[in-house]
């Protein structure tokens, strides 16, 4: 059984994980918030630059080519928009996850030495429902370390993913720009 001291350290340890998980996400938004003011402030003044570049146009084949001019860098700031943006969410990401599995392996050390310690101490004769409580808890790790490989690959799919999209994306723009 667990002491008060045991339950006091739990405790204070959770909490401090709620604390430290709290301020990642504050982190996170604080970059978020960041990339997007930093984002807008570009997109006004380059939408000003543009302006200004449209009203000098003397022709029609000039404005052509200052469109073609503008859409390669606008689909390359995009990509780069889109991969800060998956970067900060999958670093948040990241820290809760790694704080959630070192409070799982945490709890998972527990319950096995609370399952060791009943093991100890049952009665004669109960050996085959104490293996029978080993096996269920062995079997219940396994299952969830085999969850954590699959969302790790998942995520590991999406971030290759996300930078393909990228690099299609600017290499289209770049293979359209030149067309023109």
């Amino acid at each position: 059984m667990l002491t008060a001291e045991q339950m006091m350290a739990a405790h204070k340890a959770n909490v401090e994980t709620l604390f430290g998980l709290t301020n990642k996400a504050f982190e996170g938004v604080e970059k978020l918030v960041e990339l997007n003011v930093t984002a807008a402030r570009a997109a006004l003044s380059e939408s000003q630059d543009q302006t200004k570049a449209v009203l000098s146009v003397k022709d029609a084949q000039e404005l052509l080519a200052l469109q073609a001019s503008l859409f390669q860098p606008l689909a390359e700031k995009a990509a780069a928009y889109s991969r800060q943006l998956y970067e900060i969410s999958s670093g948040t990401s990241a820290e809760f996850t790694k704080a959630f599995e070192g409070q799982t392996a945490d709890a998972q050390k527990q319950f096995a030495g609370l399952i060791d310690n009943m093991a100890k101490n049952a009665p004669a004769g109960s050996e085959t429902a104490v293996a029978v409580m080993k096996s269920a808890v062995a079997a219940a790790n396994n299952a969830f370390e085999s969850v954590q490989k699959a969302v790790k690959q998942a995520s590991e799919v999406a971030e290759a993913n996300v930078n393909a999209m990228a690099a299609t994306a600017t290499n289209a723009t770049k293979t359209t720009s030149r067309k023109r």
